[in-house]
Protein backbone atom coordinates (compact mmCIF):
# COMPACT_ATOMS: atom_id res chain seq x y z
CA UNK A 1 0.00 0.00 0.00
CA UNK A 2 0.97 3.61 -0.38
CA UNK A 3 0.33 6.16 1.58
CA UNK A 4 -1.13 9.79 0.78
CA UNK A 5 0.92 12.70 2.77
CA UNK A 6 -0.87 15.90 2.74
CA UNK A 7 0.38 19.13 3.90
CA UNK A 8 -2.09 19.06 6.93
CA UNK A 9 -0.39 15.50 7.75
CA UNK A 10 2.66 16.93 7.54
CA UNK A 11 2.77 19.59 9.69
CA UNK A 12 1.56 17.60 12.20
CA UNK A 13 4.11 15.07 11.73
CA UNK A 14 6.84 17.26 11.28
CA UNK A 15 9.49 19.04 14.37
CA UNK A 16 12.10 21.52 14.06
CA UNK A 17 14.35 19.31 16.03
CA UNK A 18 13.60 16.05 14.71
CA UNK A 19 14.27 17.54 11.14
CA UNK A 20 17.03 18.76 11.65
CA UNK A 21 18.63 15.38 13.21
CA UNK A 22 17.41 14.05 10.12
CA UNK A 23 19.32 16.69 8.04
CA UNK A 24 22.85 15.97 9.95
CA UNK A 25 23.28 13.32 8.66
CA UNK A 26 8.20 14.16 -5.40
CA UNK A 27 8.61 13.48 -3.29
CA UNK A 28 7.73 9.90 -3.88
CA UNK A 29 9.05 7.16 -1.25
CA UNK A 30 10.50 4.07 -2.89
CA UNK A 31 11.52 1.15 -1.36
CA UNK A 32 15.11 0.32 -1.26
CA UNK A 33 14.01 -3.75 -0.65
CA UNK A 34 11.92 -4.05 -3.68
CA UNK A 35 10.99 -0.50 -5.32
CA UNK A 36 7.86 -0.64 -4.42
CA UNK A 37 6.03 2.89 -3.73
CA UNK A 38 6.21 3.56 -0.48
CA UNK A 39 4.55 7.17 -0.28
CA UNK A 40 3.68 10.25 -2.50
CA UNK A 41 4.07 13.59 0.11
CA UNK A 42 3.33 16.91 -0.45
CA UNK A 43 6.96 18.27 -2.48
CA UNK A 44 6.63 21.59 -1.31
CA UNK A 45 5.80 21.41 2.11
CA UNK A 46 9.02 18.79 2.35
CA UNK A 47 10.92 21.22 0.19
CA UNK A 48 9.82 24.25 2.83
CA UNK A 49 11.04 22.63 5.16
CA UNK A 50 14.25 21.08 3.82
CA UNK A 51 15.43 24.60 3.23
CA UNK A 52 14.56 26.62 5.93
CA UNK A 53 15.45 23.86 8.50
CA UNK A 54 18.70 23.14 6.98
CA UNK A 55 19.29 26.81 6.35
CA UNK A 56 19.21 27.12 10.26
CA UNK A 57 21.50 24.82 10.80
CA UNK A 58 24.02 26.42 8.36
CA UNK A 59 23.30 29.58 10.48
CA UNK A 60 23.88 27.89 13.71
CA UNK A 61 27.03 26.49 12.98
CA UNK A 62 29.35 29.59 12.11
CA UNK A 63 27.17 32.32 13.67
CA UNK A 64 28.97 33.92 16.77
CA UNK A 65 27.77 32.34 19.82
CA UNK A 66 26.97 35.39 21.00
CA UNK A 67 25.79 36.31 24.44
CA UNK A 68 23.35 33.73 26.87
CA UNK A 69 20.30 35.31 26.04
CA UNK A 70 21.24 35.30 22.64
CA UNK A 71 21.80 37.62 19.05
CA UNK A 72 19.34 39.44 17.66
CA UNK A 73 17.78 38.15 14.94
CA UNK A 74 16.62 39.85 11.80
CA UNK A 75 14.34 38.31 9.13
CA UNK A 76 14.44 39.79 5.40
CA UNK A 77 11.36 38.25 3.50
CA UNK A 78 8.87 37.09 5.75
CA UNK A 79 7.84 33.77 4.04
CA UNK A 80 7.52 29.65 4.65
CA UNK A 81 11.51 29.22 4.60
CA UNK A 82 12.33 32.29 6.75
CA UNK A 83 8.98 31.25 9.13
CA UNK A 84 11.18 27.56 9.25
CA UNK A 85 14.47 29.64 9.51
CA UNK A 86 13.39 31.11 12.70
CA UNK A 87 11.82 27.87 14.46
CA UNK A 88 14.79 25.72 13.77
CA UNK A 89 17.15 28.38 14.90
CA UNK A 90 15.42 29.14 18.00
CA UNK A 91 15.47 25.24 18.23
CA UNK A 92 19.63 25.09 17.73
CA UNK A 93 20.64 28.26 19.84
CA UNK A 94 19.20 30.95 22.68
CA UNK A 95 17.90 33.88 20.18
CA UNK A 96 17.66 36.91 21.08
CA UNK A 97 14.71 39.98 19.54
CA UNK A 98 13.25 39.45 16.49
CA UNK A 99 13.32 42.52 13.69
CA UNK A 100 11.04 41.69 10.55
CA UNK A 101 11.44 43.32 6.88
CA UNK A 102 9.55 42.52 3.82
CA UNK A 103 8.11 44.41 0.97
CA UNK A 104 4.59 43.79 1.82
CA UNK A 105 3.92 45.65 5.52
CA UNK A 106 0.78 42.84 5.74
CA UNK A 107 3.17 39.98 5.33
CA UNK A 108 5.81 41.48 7.92
CA UNK A 109 3.18 42.51 10.52
CA UNK A 110 1.92 38.89 10.38
CA UNK A 111 5.58 37.05 10.84
CA UNK A 112 6.44 39.36 13.50
CA UNK A 113 3.00 38.59 14.88
CA UNK A 114 3.50 34.72 14.78
CA UNK A 115 7.17 34.52 16.38
CA UNK A 116 6.41 37.99 18.88
CA UNK A 117 8.85 40.42 16.70
CA UNK A 118 9.18 43.60 15.41
CA UNK A 119 8.94 44.76 11.81
CA UNK A 120 11.40 47.57 10.61
CA UNK A 121 11.52 50.03 7.91
CA UNK A 122 14.28 48.10 5.40
CA UNK A 123 17.31 45.73 4.94
CA UNK A 124 19.71 48.28 6.42
CA UNK A 125 17.18 48.60 9.44
CA UNK A 126 17.95 44.90 10.24
CA UNK A 127 21.67 44.57 9.64
CA UNK A 128 22.08 47.80 12.47
CA UNK A 129 20.86 46.10 14.72
CA UNK A 130 20.67 42.44 13.87
CA UNK A 131 23.68 39.74 14.86
CA UNK A 132 22.24 37.53 12.47
CA UNK A 133 20.67 38.01 9.65
CA UNK A 134 18.16 35.85 7.43
CA UNK A 135 17.39 36.49 3.88
CA UNK A 136 14.74 34.46 2.12
CA UNK A 137 13.80 36.53 -1.05
CA UNK A 138 13.75 36.07 -4.35
CA UNK A 139 15.47 39.89 -4.98
CA UNK A 140 17.94 39.98 -8.26
CA UNK A 141 19.72 43.13 -6.65
CA UNK A 142 21.66 42.88 -3.82
CA UNK A 143 19.44 43.83 -0.57
CA UNK A 144 22.88 44.37 1.12
CA UNK A 145 26.43 45.69 0.92
CA UNK A 146 29.41 45.56 3.26
CA UNK A 147 29.32 49.15 4.50
CA UNK A 148 25.45 48.26 5.60
CA UNK A 149 27.03 45.39 7.85
CA UNK A 150 29.74 45.20 10.75
CA UNK A 151 32.43 42.47 12.04
CA UNK A 152 30.60 39.61 13.48
CA UNK A 153 27.55 39.26 11.63
CA UNK A 154 26.42 36.47 9.94
CA UNK A 155 24.35 36.29 7.09
CA UNK A 156 22.22 33.24 5.63
CA UNK A 157 20.92 34.00 2.18
CA UNK A 158 18.43 31.40 0.53
CA UNK A 159 18.41 33.58 -2.69
CA UNK A 160 20.99 31.96 -4.22
CA UNK A 161 19.46 28.75 -5.72
CA UNK A 162 20.11 30.44 -9.11
CA UNK A 163 21.10 32.15 -12.01
CA UNK A 164 20.39 35.73 -11.48
CA UNK A 165 19.13 36.05 -8.08
CA UNK A 166 21.40 37.93 -5.49
CA UNK A 167 20.27 39.29 -2.32
CA UNK A 168 24.34 39.93 -0.97
CA UNK A 169 26.62 41.96 -2.72
CA UNK A 170 29.87 40.62 -3.80
CA UNK A 171 31.76 43.19 -1.36
CA UNK A 172 30.49 41.61 1.14
CA UNK A 173 31.06 38.20 0.19
CA UNK A 174 34.16 38.45 -0.59
CA UNK A 175 34.72 39.74 2.67
CA UNK A 176 32.90 37.39 4.63
CA UNK A 177 33.68 33.48 5.59
CA UNK A 178 31.03 32.05 3.03
CA UNK A 179 30.16 28.52 3.51
CA UNK A 180 28.50 26.72 1.22
CA UNK A 181 25.98 23.30 1.16
CA UNK A 182 27.90 21.56 -2.39
CA UNK A 183 30.87 23.76 -4.45
CA UNK A 184 29.74 22.68 -7.75
CA UNK A 185 25.98 23.80 -7.76
CA UNK A 186 27.40 27.10 -5.75
CA UNK A 187 29.75 27.46 -8.75
CA UNK A 188 27.58 26.94 -11.33
CA UNK A 189 24.01 28.60 -10.72
CA UNK A 190 24.77 29.89 -6.76
CA UNK A 191 26.35 32.41 -4.86
CA UNK A 192 30.07 31.46 -6.17
CA UNK A 193 28.86 32.16 -9.84
CA UNK A 194 28.12 35.94 -9.16
CA UNK A 195 29.42 38.19 -11.02
CA UNK A 196 32.51 39.56 -9.70
CA UNK A 197 33.27 37.42 -6.84
CA UNK A 198 36.71 36.81 -5.97
CA UNK A 199 36.07 33.10 -4.98
CA UNK A 200 34.47 32.31 -8.14
CA UNK A 201 38.16 32.41 -9.88
CA UNK A 202 39.69 30.84 -7.66
CA UNK A 203 37.03 27.86 -8.39
CA UNK A 204 38.17 27.46 -12.04
CA UNK A 205 41.80 28.32 -11.83
CA UNK A 206 42.54 24.71 -10.23
CA UNK A 207 42.10 21.57 -11.16
CA UNK A 208 40.50 20.82 -8.25
CA UNK A 209 37.80 22.23 -6.02
CA UNK A 210 39.17 24.21 -3.10
CA UNK A 211 38.45 23.21 0.53
CA UNK A 212 39.55 25.73 2.62
CA UNK A 213 38.80 28.96 0.69
CA UNK A 214 34.89 28.12 0.37
CA UNK A 215 33.83 25.45 2.56
CA UNK A 216 30.90 23.66 2.95
CA UNK A 217 28.80 22.82 5.64
CA UNK A 218 29.44 19.25 5.52
CA UNK A 219 33.37 20.80 6.23
CA UNK A 220 32.02 22.67 9.38
CA UNK A 221 30.33 19.81 10.82
CA UNK A 222 32.90 16.68 10.16
CA UNK A 223 35.08 19.40 11.53
CA UNK A 224 37.66 19.40 8.28
CA UNK A 225 37.35 23.65 8.65
CA UNK A 226 37.36 25.43 11.24
CA UNK A 227 34.49 27.44 10.69
CA UNK A 228 34.74 31.17 12.41
CA UNK A 229 37.92 31.60 14.34
CA UNK A 230 37.24 35.46 15.54
CA UNK A 231 34.66 37.31 17.04
CA UNK A 232 35.12 39.99 14.43
CA UNK A 233 34.63 37.52 11.24
CA UNK A 234 31.84 38.40 8.98
CA UNK A 235 29.97 34.72 8.28
CA UNK A 236 27.62 33.75 5.49
CA UNK A 237 25.60 30.74 4.46
CA UNK A 238 24.34 30.50 1.05
CA UNK A 239 22.91 27.33 0.04
CA UNK A 240 21.91 26.03 -3.08
CA UNK A 241 19.83 23.54 -1.82
CA UNK A 242 20.30 19.87 -1.77
CA UNK A 243 17.55 17.25 -2.48
CA UNK A 244 18.53 13.89 -1.08
CA UNK A 245 18.01 16.29 1.94
CA UNK A 246 14.13 15.96 0.67
CA UNK A 247 14.75 12.11 1.02
CA UNK A 248 16.17 12.56 4.65
CA UNK A 249 12.69 14.40 5.77
CA UNK A 250 10.33 12.61 4.28
CA UNK A 251 11.07 9.01 5.14
CA UNK A 252 11.25 10.45 8.94
CA UNK A 253 7.52 11.61 8.04
CA UNK A 254 6.85 8.22 6.54
CA UNK A 255 7.89 6.40 9.27
CA UNK A 256 6.00 8.60 11.89
CA UNK A 257 2.75 8.53 9.82
CA UNK A 258 3.14 4.33 9.90
CA UNK A 259 3.78 5.08 13.78
CA UNK A 260 0.72 7.26 13.88
CA UNK A 261 -1.33 6.16 11.86
CA UNK A 262 -1.62 9.36 10.12
CA UNK A 263 -2.52 9.46 6.29
CA UNK A 264 -4.34 8.03 3.86
CA UNK A 265 -3.33 4.49 2.30
CA UNK A 266 -3.85 3.53 -1.17
CA UNK A 267 -3.59 0.80 -3.37
CA UNK A 268 -2.42 1.79 -6.84
CA UNK A 269 -2.61 -2.05 -8.20
CA UNK A 270 -6.72 -2.33 -7.60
Amino acid sequence: MTLLLTRNDLETLLDPADCLAALRGVVCLFSGVDGALLALLDSATVTAWRTGLAAALGTHLPASPGPSSGATVGVIGAGAQADLMVRGLRTLRPCGPLLVHDPHPECAAAFAARHDGRVVTSPKAVAAEAGIILLATSSRTPLLHLADTRPGQHLTTLGADEPGKRELAADLLDAALLVVDDHELAAATGTLATPGHAATADLHATAGLPTTAVPTLTDLLTGAHPGRTSPDTRTAYAPVGLPWQDLALSWLAHERARERGVGRDFDFLG
